[in-house]
């Protein structure tokens, strides 16, 4: 079988073309081991992975250890002051400009107190309410008060 001039030339071409993505190939392989092996001296790939291994456990323990952390803040957070509602009023008709007010203070469980200052000529008188899930305890509030709580609550 001969082969004309032109086909060995195609088929030399067509050889180096193929020659030269392997080698784009080992070339940008060995290229990526070595920034995987960046670093590290006398250490075969395998013993890189398993150190990697190591790191990536350790970490899952920290995240985890994080997690549980911010659980507990967030817990602990319920029983904090988070909402606070302030009504102002006029109880008495011969006082003016609305003086007397009720500022309900609540946690994350919509518990918590509601205060009611009640301002006249004569003094002023401080009351103090316990709130549980957004309900009085053991008192019945006033309107002004159950606004308060409802305005802390957000439910204005």
């Amino acid at each position: 079988m001969v082969f004309s001039d032109g086909f060995i030339i195609t088929l030399v071409v067509i050889l180096y073309c193929v020659l030269g993505v392997v080698v784009f190939s080992i070339w940008k392989i060995r290229t990526h081991y070595d920034r995987l092996t960046k670093g590290v001296a006398d250490a075969t790939l395998t013993s890189i992975l398993t150190g990697l291994l190591g790191e990536v456990k350790s970490l899952e323990k920290r995240v985890r250890l994080i997690e549980l952390a911010i659980e507990e803040i967030h817990t602990e957070g319920m029983h904090h002051v988070k909402r606070v509602g302030i009504v102002r009023f006029n109880p008495f008709s011969d006082t003016g400009g609305a003086q007397s007010f009720t500022i309900a203070i609540l946690d994350g469980h919509k518990s918590g107190i509601v205060m009611t200052s009640l301002y006249a000529r004569m003094g002023n008188r401080w009351y103090v309410k316990a709130v549980v899930k957004g309900q009085g305890k053991d008192m019945e509030l006033s309107k002004e008060e159950l606004s308060a709580i409802k305005q802390a609550i957000g439910d204005k």
